[in-house]
């Protein structure tokens, strides 16, 4: 088994040093569901093609979750289309071993469109990368991010759940018992074994823990820079459920598998560190010029960035609740947010606002609530950010007042969210829509064309609830 150091870096000169006990390495692109497409590649053929990249083919932008071409006409799918390659350039910085698989290296690509020769406009990374470097060059600060997954586990595998026509499945354990010491002995190596893995596999978990349902764990995925951050809770999806089949069962990162219970949450949290003086710039340190009117311990720019947040929620909304079901989740009375809202240490916003006492001064932070597990979070972490950040530049002014206001009868409410993926999506399309502004027509037109395609699928199923209601009595 070949060991490396925990933080050793990969560079083009010590690269063939790294792999030389090594005969083969994985790489990988995130699709715009989140998912990871790759291949194993031979070493000698990763080590050629290095520096210069190597091609991919479209289709994986071209086609959806279970790769059926869009019924939309996106640049990578149609009659017309001749599926190019893409090129793919492997980042050196993304590496890491897979310790469940014998510890064969593994990186993340970027991609480029070839004819265009510039980034691929929805790449996932790729758009998550803009809004860190946008941080940076506009704003000098770095933007640091961390995402909190709930996820069922069932007794079951993709055979079995066919079998059951994905009805019924069992869960890893009964009963409802949210930070329980004793759910997890029942599947202590696996409870162990993910953590220490996933350690190995850079993926560090700050904490994780049952939530309250029949099999169902919530993991808080260690903070740092937004880059890292969206690789790592991408990559997090895939390790779970290669890492939960290994022990015999499922991981399920759909937002709402229970109608009667509260779903899967994708909770993200953010804030900005100034590059000069390493200071959160969401908490006031200088109490003369920066605190807010909003509370003692809220800077004014942590208010522009919320202001812009919430203003954008509506359009964005998207892409934080990608898919029918998302909105299945989203219900008044399920722990989810269903309206354009935000509080201090409040959990029933779309905002969370975290300050001191709670955190500490550099802990100050936001929480986005709205996520379900089912999101793919380089998007989401970049729209956020790309939402906040427009808020600073702009100076916008929060739209609603906070919970506790509106309780109160101070504050104007905010205006409700989406009730489907079909609303979201028009909210998102309009020409004058935030999320055109600040994401870019580009990635809002072929990102709209995937959801239309996935509503579409939708609206022509006959599912089991029409059945039950309408086959025998209407």
């Amino acid at each position: 088994m070949v060991v490396i150091a925990y933080d050793e870096k990969v560079t083009l000169d010590n690269i063939h040093d790294i792999l030389k006990n090594d005969i083969k390495v994985k790489v990988a692109a995130v699709d715009i569901d989140g998912v990871l497409r790759g291949k194993l590649m031979h070493k000698e053929k990763f080590l050629q093609v290095v520096i210069s990249g190597f091609g991919l083919c479209s289709v994986i932008f071209g086609w959806d979750i279970q790769d059926k071409l869009y019924t939309t006409d996106v640049e990578f799918g149609g009659e017309d289309c001749h599926y190019f390659d893409l090129v793919a350039t492997i980042d050196l910085t993304s590496f890491r071993r897979i310790p469940w698989e014998e510890n064969i290296p593994f990186f993340l690509v970027h991609l480029t469109h070839p004819n265009t020769n510039l980034p691929l406009y929805c790449c996932p990374r790729v758009f998550l990368q803009s809004a860190v470097d946008t941080c940076e060059k506009d704003l000098n600060c770095t933007a640091y991010s961390g995402v909190e997954y709930e996820f069922f586990c069932f007794k079951e595998n993709a055979e079995s759940l066919e079998y059951k026509g994905f009805a019924n499945p069992t869960p890893l354990t009964i009963g409802k018992f949210g930070y329980s010491l004793l759910r997890p002995s029942q599947n202590q190596d696996f409870y162990y074994r993910a953590f220490d893995w996933l350690h190995d596999f850079k993926v560090d978990l700050e904490s994780w823990h049952t939530e309250t349902g029949p099999g169902v764990f919530e993991a808080a995925i260690k903070y740092t820079d937004a880059k890292e951050a969206g690789d790592r809770a991408c990559l997090f999806k895939t390790s779970m459920k290669q890492i939960a089949l290994r022990h015999g069962f499922l991981a399920c990162f759909m937002a709402k598998p229970y109608q009667d219970l509260s779903g899967c949450s994708g909770h993200i949290h953010f804030s900005l560190v100034d590059n000069k003086t390493g200071k959160n710039l969401f908490y006031p340190f200088d109490q003369s010029q920066q605190v807010s009117s909003v509370h003692p311990n809220v800077s004014k720019t942590l208010v522009y960035f919320l202001a812009g947040v919430l203003h954008g929620l509506p359009s964005i909304l998207a892409i934080l609740a990608p898919t029918v079901n998302s909105y299945k989740r989203l219900v008044a009375n399920f722990y989810a947010p269903v309206s354009v809202s935000w509080g201090i240490d409040n959990r029933l916003g779309a905002v969370r606002v975290i300050v001191p006492p709670t955190t500490s001064p550099n802990g100050t932070r936001l929480e986005m609530r709205v996520p379900g597990a089912d999101i793919n979070p380089h998007l989401a972490i970049g729209a956020v950010l790309k939402c906040g950040i427009w808020g600073i530049k702009t100076n916008q002014t929060l739209p609603c007042g906070s919970w506790e206001e509106i309780k109160e009868g101070k504050g104007k409410e905010g205006q409700p969210l989406a009730r489907t993926l079909q609303e979201a999506v028009t909210d998102m399309d309009h020409k004058s829509s935030i999320a055109r502004q600040v994401l870019g027509n580009e990635f809002v037109d072929h990102f709209v064309k995937t959801r239309k395609h996935e509503w579409g699928l939708w609206q022509n199923a006959v599912t089991d609830y029409e059945l039950k209601r309408y086959m025998e009595l209407v």
